[in-house]
């Protein structure tokens, strides 16, 4: 089933909560029937600024709109878990796309699946979930995906992908980059331990956690972290983290340690990642309001609406934060909310 509505009010569908709206919205409930769509609509006019835009999204939690949408918004409503395939230590689940990336966390405990337990609480559709590549508390969506299943919004067709050939990286996947807007996502396997092993590379996770802690404990201690550093979208707009954490060569780093002997940081792969919410911190704007818009005072990574707000005020907000870091430490934040 097809439902097309237009002129359709996105601001449930955005967590900033922005009054934007879509000149056409269109859900489906099967892969046949976005199939069906894709070829009655003909290929996405990603480089034609003459027909509509197709914009397929989740639950709009890493959105930033800036105006209203003149083109068509897509989404799923392609829901439920499947059991695909068991070992005597593992277990495959394909998850509908639309499924409520939380509820599935629990779900999964529930029913003896771990793994998920440090990404608990992540405002998230799964299909957005894998998208983003989403990650927290030492742990990455990539770690525990199988494979992907996509419809390619140029010919209708079927695609699936292994985990190697969506290129996860940082709040990153092909699906973000090289293959932008070209697939919907349609549903996620993702490959679970039926043993619980605690993740707590998280300092705070350690802290919190005793020996015999359930992987229960784990999800309940991760709760409570996120909600002492983050607020809640229905009750003031946010997209969560609005900016990733910069990745800076040796060299860069040894010289800002000099200046700042006690700066947190990270070693990778990459180099040295040092966290945004510092820097944001040492600037000053932590708890600063900026006319209708701020940055959260429990959190200075979360930009938030303090209502009212349209995308043009939180871009001004970002760029003023992104212009004083990189003023005082050379270090350019780059955004992970998606701006539209």
């Amino acid at each position: 089933m097809l439902t097309c509505l237009y002129h359709y009010p996105l601001r449930q569908r955005n967590s900033f909560g922005l009054d934007v709206k879509a000149a056409k919205f269109v859900e489906y409930s099967s892969v046949a029937d976005l199939q069906t769509f894709v070829r009655q609509n003909g290929t996405n006019p990603l480089a034609d600024t003459k027909q509509p835009l197709w914009l397929h999204i989740g639950g709009g939690n890493n959105l930033l709109f800036t105006d209203d949408y003149q083109g068509v918004i897509l989404h799923s409503a392609l829901r439920g878990v499947e059991e695909v395939y068991r070992t005597a230590d593992k277990v495959r689940l394909r998850v509908g796309a639309a499924e409520h990336w939380d509820t599935f966390v629990a779900w999964s405990i529930e029913h003896g699946a771990y793994g998920l337990e440090n990404l608990s609480l992540i405002p998230s559709e799964v299909g957005a979930a894998a998208v983003q590549n989403i990650g927290a508390y030492g742990a990455e969506a990539k770690d525990f995906i199988y494979s992907v299943e996509a419809v390619d919004l140029h010919t209708g067709e079927v695609a699936m992908f292994a985990n190697a050939e969506c290129n996860f990286a940082y709040r990153f996947s092909n699906f973000k980059g090289a293959w932008a807007g070209r697939y919907a996502i349609t549903y996620v396997i993702f490959e679970l331990a039926l043993n619980f092993v605690p993740n707590l590379s998280y300092h705070a996770l350690a802290e919190q956690i005793g020996d015999n802690a359930t992987a229960k404990d784990l999800r309940e201690a991760v709760i409570r972290i996120r909600r002492g550093k983050l607020p809640e979208p229905a009750e003031l707009g946010n997209a969560g983290s609005f900016f990733m954490n910069p990745v800076i060569s040796p060299e860069q780093f040894a010289e800002l340690q000099k200046a700042y002997p006690a700066v947190p940081h990270f070693a990778v792969d990459e180099g040295i990642k040092v966290p945004a919410a510092w820097l944001i911190e040492q600037v000053g704007w932590k708890g600063r309001t900026l006319g209708s818009t701020g940055v959260y005072e429990h959190q200075p990574l979360v930009l938030v609406n303090r209502g009212g707000a349209v995308g043009a005020d939180i871009v001004r907000l970002a760029d003023a934060i992104i212009g004083d870091v990189k003023a005082k430490f050379a270090i350019t934040l780059r955004p992970e909310v998606i701006m539209v």
